[in-house]
């Protein structure tokens, strides 16, 4: 089965000099669950990945499904399944580099060490606060298509964090412009997270000098009648009514506050 990785890669390969399709890969690999190969199986909140020397570097390996990560073992085998943002910054901050599907799919890539240090970093990029009031709305003019196309794939996957998202120009009190991406309905502490995400849109869109501001309007907030007859708007993904519900991390690197460490032989 074609995962959105194998896609991705293939439309990378397909345009090498397009930074549009680089990015948007990278950008889909830090959202995607990767199953990181293990030595053995976690213990606590410590892992041991599997390492291998090779030209580039010294790499740990990863997979977009289980069942690729045991087609390499050749049989079950241990791993951690993390987020790609995790494993990049866990990996980087080793100075080591990581190898994706080698090996059992289309979308087999080594990331060295300088690949991945440039991916963590873009993902520690974080937005701004601000305190302007919006004085004005107007439809949204002159957005590049690359922004537009990295909101859509980026709002696509926040599952159950927010109803709609809006997108407007803007003018606030003080004669400032631009544009404002609001929320509506964001689920209690899901701000950041959000805000976050329209950050790395903007860093995987490409536009280094991109600047975006993001509010957040509960349902029914009068400022949505005046916002929405304007906006460009986004319905974000709902889950089914049975699986709502909203699960305590349990695996290493699922709990935001407690990243994972990595352990190594002799340790």
């Amino acid at each position: 089965m074609e995962t959105d990785l194998d896609r991705l890669h293939r439309a990378m390969e397909a345009a090498p000099q397009s930074d549009a399709a680089r990015l948007a890969f990278y950008d889909r690999l830090a959202d995607a669950e990767l199953y990181l190969l293990l030595v053995c199986e976690p213990a606590g909140d410590a892992i041991e990945p599997v390492l291998f020397d090779l030209e580039e570097g010294r790499v740990a390996l990863a997979f977009d499904r289980e069942e690729r990560l045991a087609a390499f073992a050749e049989g079950p085998a241990p791993y951690a399944a993390l987020p790609g943002r995790v494993v990049a910054e866990m990996l980087a901050g080793e100075g080591l580099g990581l190898g994706l599907n080698l090996g059992v799919a289309p979308s087999a890539f080594l990331l060295p060490a300088g690949g991945l240090g440039w991916l963590a970093a873009a993902l520690r990029h974080a937005p701004e606060p601000a305190a302007s009031r919006p004085a004005a709305y107007r439809p949204p003019a002159g957005v590049p298509e690359a922004l537009l196309a990295a909101l859509d794939a980026k709002l696509a996957r926040l599952s159950g964090v927010a109803s709609r998202a809006h997108l407007v120009a803007v003018t606030y009190d003080g004669g400032g412009t631009g544009h404002l991406l609001a929320f509506e309905g964001a689920r209690a502490g899901a701000e950041a997270a959000l805000a976050k995400a329209v950050s790395e849109a903007l860093v995987f869109s490409g536009l280094e000098a991109g600047a975006l501001d993001v509010t957040f309007l509960g349902v029914g907030d009068p400022a949505l009648a005046r916002l929405c007859r304007h906006a460009l708007s986004f319905d974000l993904p709902q889950p089914e009514a049975e699986t709502a519900q909203i699960l305590s991390p349990a695996g290493p690197g699922m709990d935001p506050g407690r990243p994972p460490k990595l352990r190594w032989r002799g340790q």
